[in-house]
């Protein structure tokens, strides 16, 4: 609720920007003014709104738990001797109720004329809170605003300041994306640390079976569980393989056709028509795989397998005839068509920024266009578009969504791509669905998987800004 203060914060402060505007050009009558009249009026408005947006967010973040403390600190007598946990709840229920929401659940007699009473109690704190933000905001508002006004004048160096005021607000996000980054970092290693406590390094790394589900008891079979994850990183790898050889060439081709050989209107057409597929939802990839191609893969294959049978390759039409909708093929297929536009924008950028000079002179050699883009283009942005294919590979580990609807979750080494694979990003989701202990081998092997795949990932970006910064040939 504290966040209805932010449009009237941006009111005062357009309000004390034009005051600053008028103050700075009445004070400069007749002077010569160090900064212009509207970046006085930036100074103002900085001074107004930063102390109030101060404000705002201190009590976004500390609101909460200050309402539930004073709520639960006047609680009735009956409510303090509840359990923690049902205390909670009926304390929770009684703020959405004075909020104007449902409560979760229905409290029997007398906790039910309680939970009303207690609403009506949370809802007084919270407008009593509100208020005294609101008050505070102001106050700060009006205080900043009274400093900025008192140093406007001609000597000011208005400009300077507002200059610091974005440098400053630059390094915090900065900050704020490096911190987090940190943070990411930090956490996984923490939890993927306590993972390799219980389970070896080279376990994890070379086991060949998969099995992170334990048992309740010790004595029950596979009680440790299998924490060999060499079979997700072949299915991750299968995927991704295939994935590529759908992607790459298509993509590729895609970017050589847009760049060289498709006139205005058709590049005005065919690209945004293309870069559409990189604005498609995951989970819109995974209903066609499931729904479309991968029935369409078993028919196929089907047929193939019954043409099959009876003759000198029985063996392979019998495998053929039981291919199910949900196989490695199936996933690979459809994720390179969703990495198509990864590869093609970014190519078809690459190979525009190749100089026309270069197209000019090899064309004055004699060459033909597909001469001169096979010999001269292709070259010149080769670093580029091994930098976009290597984007493009992170792209396709990273993915979860189409592999779950279409690849299945079994952990099965193979590299056949009519088998049904799992992958890395598919195991931490099932890891880490519904109620978890993290104080399991079964839960923290997620953690392990994690720093796993951000290692990968990240080994794979700088390979490809290596591969560019490296091999970037400049021309004149």
């Amino acid at each position: 609720m504290i966040w209805f203060l932010i449009p009237v914060v941006a009111v005062l402060a357009l309000v004390a920007y034009a005051a600053g505007l008028a103050v700075a050009k009445r004070r400069a009558e007749g002077a010569k003014a160090h900064s212009r009249p509207q970046q006085h009026g930036y100074y103002a408005l900085i001074w107004v709104a930063a102390p109030a947006l101060a404000i705002i967010i201190l009590a976004g973040a500390f609101s909460g738990p200050v309402t539930q403390n004073l709520v639960s600190a006047g609680a009735p007598e009956a409510v303090q001797q509840m359990e923690p946990f049902r205390r909670d709840a009926f304390l929770n229920d009684a703020r959405l109720l004075g909020e104007g929401q449902r409560p979760f659940q229905t409290w029997a007699a007398p906790f039910d004329n309680l939970l009303v009473s207690e609403a009506a109690r949370s809802a007084r704190i919270q407008q009593t809170l509100l208020w005294g933000e609101l008050a505070g905001a102001l106050i700060a508002a009006l205080l900043g605003g009274l400093l900025a006004f008192a140093q406007i004048g001609p000597n000011m160096r208005a400009r300077n300041r507002v200059e610091g005021w974005i440098g400053g607000l630059l390094l915090a996000c900065s900050v704020v994306a490096i911190l987090t980054t940190v943070g990411i970092v930090f956490s996984l290693l923490w939890d993927a640390l306590r993972f390799f406590e219980r389970v070896p390094v080279t376990e994890f790394l070379f086991g060949i079976q998969w099995s992170p589900q334990t048992a309740i008891r010790a004595d029950q079979v596979g009680s440790t569980g299998a924490f060999g994850a060499v079979p997700l990183f072949a299915g991750t790898f299968l995927i991704m393989l295939i994935a590529m050889a759908v992607a790459a060439p298509v993509g590729l081709f895609s970017a050589i056709y847009l760049s060289e050989y498709a006139g205005p209107v058709t590049r005005g057409v065919v690209k945004p028509l293309l870069e559409v597929l990189a604005g498609v939802p995951t989970v819109v990839y995974g209903f066609f795989a499931a729904l479309t191609v991968g029935p369409a893969f078993r028919e196929f294959f089907n047929g193939i397998g019954a043409l099959l049978v009876g003759g000198p390759l029985d063996g392979i039409g019998q495998y053929l005839l039981l291919v199910q909708n949900q196989m490695a093929l199936v996933a690979g297929a459809v994720m390179g068509i969703m990495l198509i536009p990864f590869v093609s924008s970014l190519s078809d950028d690459i190979i525009n920024a190749v100089p026309q000079s270069l197209r000019d002179g090899s064309y004055a050699m004699g060459a033909t266009k597909s001469e001169t883009v096979s010999r001269v283009l292709l070259p010149a942005a080769l670093p580029g578009i091994a930098g976009a294919l290597l984007l493009a590979v992170s792209r396709a580990i990273g993915e979860t969504m189409i592999v779950t609807m279409a690849a299945g979750l079994a952990a099965n080494l193979t590299l056949n791509p009519l088998d049904t694979v799992t992958t890395v990003t598919v195991q931490i989701v099932t890891l880490l669905t519904g109620d978890q202990e993290f104080d399991s081998a079964k839960t923290l092997a997620a953690f392990g998987l994690g720093l796993t795949l951000f290692l990968v990932t990240l080994l794979l970006n700088v390979v490809a800004q290596r591969i560019v910064q490296t091999y970037r040939e400049q021309y004149d």
